[in-house]
């Protein structure tokens, strides 16, 4: 059997916590295909924005090249968002990636480091608005559970990322593994990602 897929995801202060522990559940539950780790600033625990502090396995500047990086949402991204030498960090990190993904404003964050560069994407419905102005030509798609293009896959807001991540390991994995790792968590997830009735609850 092939070594499992590492999937990191890229924690910073203020972060979502259901937009990172929704998906790691899932690809937890598979340890046979997928290895997670986290990657943080420095070498402090991360605190997400509802105070669950996180240790991560490596900073930033020594993290290996990855297979997929993951990166979640939340307030913190408008701030995030400003730090120059983050999203430059972003950008190389990402380039090196087999498979780039967010949930909810994560988007934001990629968009702003030109890793969505012609190409399709989503994010919160709430904040879509916000989010849709990053990116010169990335084509921000309202109506989606979440979005996936090529190398890029993007979901909708926090809990959409499950139903993103069970998408993302059928298309790696095959239908069986999707479904041990849907059976284990008992989650009732939509396979229709275009099934989105909150672009419409704010008005999109």
């Amino acid at each position: 059997m092939a070594a499992p897929r590492s999937v990191q995801i890229v924690l910073f202060d203020g972060f979502e916590l259901l937009d990172v522990f929704g998906p790691v559940e899932l690809f937890g539950l598979l340890p046979e295909h997928f290895s997670v780790t986290f990657l943080a600033p420095g070498e402090s625990p991360v605190r997400s924005s509802q105070g669950v502090t996180v240790n991560s396995d490596h900073t930033y500047a020594a993290a290996p090249a990855p297979d997929i990086i993951l990166v979640p949402g939340g307030l913190a991204t408008r701030e995030v968002i400003t730090d120059d030498a983050f999203l430059a960090w972003l950008r190389g990190h990402g380039t090196a990636a087999r498979l780039v993904t967010s949930v909810c404003t994560g988007s934001a964050l990629l968009a702003a480091a030109g890793l969505l560069e012609g190409y399709r994407a989503t994010s919160n419905k709430y904040a879509f608005r916000w989010v849709e102005t990053f990116g010169s030509t990335v084509e921000w798609v309202p109506h989606a559970r979440w979005v996936e293009d090529r190398d890029r896959w993007t979901s909708s807001g926090v809990a959409a990322g499950m139903d993103m991540t069970v998408a993302l390991i059928r298309a790696l994995c095959g239908d069986e593994v999707a479904g041990v790792a849907v059976a284990m968590a008992e989650l009732d997830h939509r396979t229709d990602s275009t099934q989105d009735p909150f672009a419409a609850l704010h008005g999109l």
